[in-house]
């Protein structure tokens, strides 16, 4: 089956759309520094996100970072894994 151009450009605009609404997301629960596993689980009890799995947030995270949104502040030891996992930290915009 071939899919359109047209096809194509829909499925990129919806995942625009997405992952600008995840960014937005993720910033509004950054008012302190948080793990990845920390903001999935917010946004998980909100209902935001179908589960609590990191996965939804640290890829979001890493490219929040690579456009200058977020920071990682240091690590921290994670209290659902007990692994050592980056604090992530909004990052200050002026005017």
């Amino acid at each position: 089956m071939v899919i359109t151009k047209e096809n194509r450009e829909m499925s990129f605009k919806e995942i625009k759309e997405n992952t600008q609404k995840r960014y937005e997301q993720i910033l509004d629960k950054l008012d302190k520094p948080k793990t990845a596993k920390e903001i999935a689980v917010e946004l998980f009890k909100l209902e935001l996100i179908p589960s609590a799995e990191r996965n939804y947030t640290a890829p979001r995270l890493t490219e929040l970072e690579k456009l200058g949104k977020v920071k990682v502040t240091g690590k921290k030891k994670c209290e659902y894994t007990g692994k050592m996992v980056a604090m992530y930290e909004r990052m200050c915009t002026h005017g």
